[in-house]
């Protein structure tokens, strides 16, 4: 497949990062041109606009960790709520597109809204991120202050939690070894399926309540 970007059409090939010179007015209008399709993926970062197609290994990594996180906090019996595909924007500044975020501290404060005001309403506590094609960047997130931020890259599980203006590389605040339950899952996986993974993390998390 070759890339296309005209007013009628928008086409990339899996895999494929392209990054467009524009300002917030063209980003707005890719967004509209865009509509509701999930592939390319969009961002946008003052001055420039990234189109992404992700590979089905980017989507299927990202639905393991979103049932990796559900599966802890339904464990935890911590109540929740998670949205994707979900588009986080401020007007001139930035635009993003999670794989998956989860409110986790603040579901109270999104409950029953069918849309999130990113200037007043609170971050989502928990923001994952798969990286196949090298089209992720942490700081991304700090005009939102995303108070932890997964990053999957490399098969490795990246935390990230925010410390004053910067994100850090530290331990989940709220699933101790989350990176080495993301390895074993990922290597389950790989090698059978995601049901399968997510089985062998049930079992576990029971024989570390029994």
């Amino acid at each position: 497949m070759d890339t296309v970007i005209t007013p009628e059409r928008i086409e990339l090939p899996p895999g494929a990062v392209l990054r467009l010179l524009g300002n917030w007015q063209d980003y707005q209008k890719l967004q509209r041109q865009l509509g509701d399709r999930a592939v390319p993926r969009i961002k946008y970062r003052l001055g420039a606009i990234l189109l992404m197609a992700p590979l089905p290994e980017h989507g299927k990594k990202a639905s393991l960790l979103a049932s990796i996180v559900t599966t802890l906090l339904d464990y935890l019996n911590r109540i929740y709520d998670s949205f994707t595909p979900i588009t986080m924007s401020l007007s001139e500044v930035s635009g993003i597109e999670p794989d998956y975020c989860f409110y986790i501290e603040n579901w109270q404060q999104v409950r029953g809204k069918d849309r999130i005001d990113w200037q007043n309403d609170p971050p989502p506590d928990l923001a994952i991120e798969v990286d196949v094609t090298s089209y992720t960047d942490l700081n991304d997130y700090l005009p939102y202050k995303v108070p932890e931020v997964w990053l999957l890259k490399n098969n490795q599980l990246l935390v990230y939690k925010l410390q004053g203006e910067n994100y850090v590389i530290t331990e989940s605040s709220y699933f101790p070894n989350v990176s080495e339950i993301v390895r074993q899952c990922l290597l389950i996986a790989s090698e059978q399926t995601t049901s399968e993974a997510i089985k062998w993390l049930r079992n576990f998390l029971h024989s570390k309540g029994s």
